[in-house]
């Protein structure tokens, strides 16, 4: 059965997609850490970060890199952190989360609940940095 995020990627489910490229996606969290949390996917479905081809693996993360650095400019923070926890979906996820603070990055805390008006709104302000 597809993950939630291969419904994404083949837009079976709304998302508030941030960018593409021809093998990775990213979209909001839609319950995020902190306003601005973006999950960075691999359109091919793997389970296990370490399971992924080198090839794969290295677009990930450039990929990655670009969405956070435009994140890094349209969003109000001190910068971007970075996890990989692989437990939630059973398919490869990069959390992006914009840190003011140490605790913005705790997944142990609770979620915050936006809107979708919220959602959309700094989905686009995020949009606009790649233009």
């Amino acid at each position: 059965m597809a993950s939630i995020f291969t419904k994404i990627i083949n837009r079976e489910i709304p998302a508030h997609i941030i960018a593409e490229d021809d093998r990775n996606i990213a979209f909001l969290d839609i319950m995020p850490l902190v306003k601005g949390h973006v999950l960075v996917v691999p359109k091919k479905e793997v389970n296990y970060i370490f399971d992924m081809e080198p090839e794969d693996l290295t677009a990930l993360h450039l990929f990655a890199q670009k969405v956070a650095k435009v994140m890094d400019q349209t969003i109000s923070c001190t910068r971007i952190g970075v996890a990989v926890i692989g437990l939630e979906v059973p398919h490869v996820h990069v959390h992006l989360v914009p840190l003011r603070t140490m605790d913005d990055i705790n997944f142990t805390r609770p979620k915050l609940k936006l809107s979708q008006e919220e959602l959309a709104e700094i989905a686009e302000k995020i949009r606009k940095g790649f233009e």
